[in-house]
């Protein structure tokens, strides 16, 4: 054993302990020193002083961010203010990227015989590469998927939620003067993107004389984002072990979606070619008619309508 001490690692807790090199690179040490034994005997040895293979174990948490619970305790109070006003509240995030083809998905399906897929995921061999960005309608329990074939940038986000508000959000909500957006603190909705504030700005506030209030989760805690768990969860049930081998299948999957609490979706498919890259000026991010919050005002924000002939 003092050949390997200085390679053993542990759990203090526990007791358990586990080495850092293979069989064969102790065998070779081992042969060096003059002392000729099997890859069997050194595993059985190692064993008997409980020391055996071991993966890695996600159970360490980064610590937290500052303001985590305070940022929580202000969504919370956003969210019941809105509710109790009677005003919409919508969950968005970007779902996994897919890529469309015969490839392996996690799960089991009923069938006789297992779909065949490929052996390996090259983007290469798809037919696209979906960008499902998702909408949750808290109140009715609605969720409508836009399915992008290019970037997973700030404008498709936009795009997709100018599409809720003006086909099913204005009609749910005639007399709302103001929307409630939660959103992670990163990605295409995220709290540092200009182009974000920008689109909201320009295509939905100004557009609809809407006021738009966005919420964002701290890092590190986009599992609490709604979507999550009541839309994009569901979604990976009914496509599990389902091969996405066209769009119109993964829209099924994504219509087919249904659960005994009343949950329903929608689906579409935004056939627009996103750039990336696109940069926001200091001019234009100082013309936006953006309130910053007094919490957490990186994360909290509102936008208010311009009007015409205003400053902003």
């Amino acid at each position: 054993m003092a050949l390997v001490s200085d390679d053993v690692a542990g759990d203090p807790i526990h007791g358990r302990r586990w080495i850092r090199r293979s069989l064969s690179s102790l065998e070779n040490a081992l042969n060096d020193c003059g002392h000729r034994l099997s890859r069997g005997t050194i595993r059985r040895w190692l064993s008997e002083a409980n020391i055996n293979l071991k993966s890695n174990v996600k159970r360490l948490t980064p610590k937290a961010h500052p303001a985590r619970d305070t940022q929580f305790t202000y969504l919370q109070s956003q969210r019941q203010a809105f509710r109790l006003a009677g005003w919409p509240i919508i969950s968005v995030d970007t779902k996994k990227k897919e890529l469309v083809g015969p490839f392996y998905q996690d799960g089991q399906t009923w069938c006789d015989q297992p779909p065949q897929v490929y052996m390996h995921d090259f983007p290469t061999d798809a037919l696209a590469r979906a960008v499902p960005y998702g909408i949750y309608d808290e109140r009715h329990r609605q969720g409508h998927m836009y399915v992008g074939l290019s970037a997973d940038t700030a404008e498709l986000a936009v795009d997709a939620i100018i599409d809720w508000w003006s086909h099913f959000g204005q009609s749910l909500f005639p007399d709302a003067p103001e929307l409630l957006i939660l959103a992670d603190g990163g990605g295409s909705n995220g709290y540092r993107s200009r182009l974000w504030k920008q689109q909201l700005q320009s295509k939905l506030a100004d557009a609809f004389d809407l006021s738009v209030t966005v919420c964002h989760y701290p890092p590190g805690a986009s599992k609490w984002n709604p979507i999550e768990h009541r839309l994009f969860s569901e979604i990976s049930k009914t496509w599990a072990g389902t091969p996405l081998t066209s769009i119109d299948l993964m829209l099924a999957c994504i219509r087919d979606t249904k659960t005994t609490t009343g949950l329903t979706v929608r689906a579409s498919l935004i056939d627009k070619t996103y750039d990336k890259g696109i940069k926001v000026s200091n001019q234009e991010m100082e013309g936006l008619a953006i309130q910053r919050h007094d919490t957490c005002p990186n994360w909290n924000y509102t936008l208010r309508p311009r009007k015409t002939g205003s400053n902003f």
